[in-house]
């Protein structure tokens, strides 16, 4: 599972074989995550209140990347970092 970036100290990561809708993988601590990707929508959410926040606002400005990571790893390629 590559980690794209770390927002917060959170890892925002891709699993290798996924299933729709595009989304990705949040971990921080014993806390997780997975958020789809267009619309930005919360599918299983155990994060606390701020750093849910600092992430969804940080992928309000990367869906173009967050899509390019999603699509490189159903294409069995490693998605780049997203800064």
């Amino acid at each position: 599972m590559p980690t794209v970036a770390v927002v917060d100290g959170a890892k925002i990561q891709f699993f290798a074989v996924e299933h729709p809708p595009p989304h990705f993988h949040v971990a921080s601590g014993g806390y997780r995550a997975q958020i789809s990707i267009d619309p930005s929508r919360l599918l299983n959410v155990y994060l606390p209140p701020a750093k849910l926040s600092a992430v969804l606002s940080w992928a309000s400005t990367r869906q173009a990347a967050l899509m390019a990571a999603w699509n490189a790893m159903g294409e069995h390629r490693l998605p780049g970092r997203i800064e």
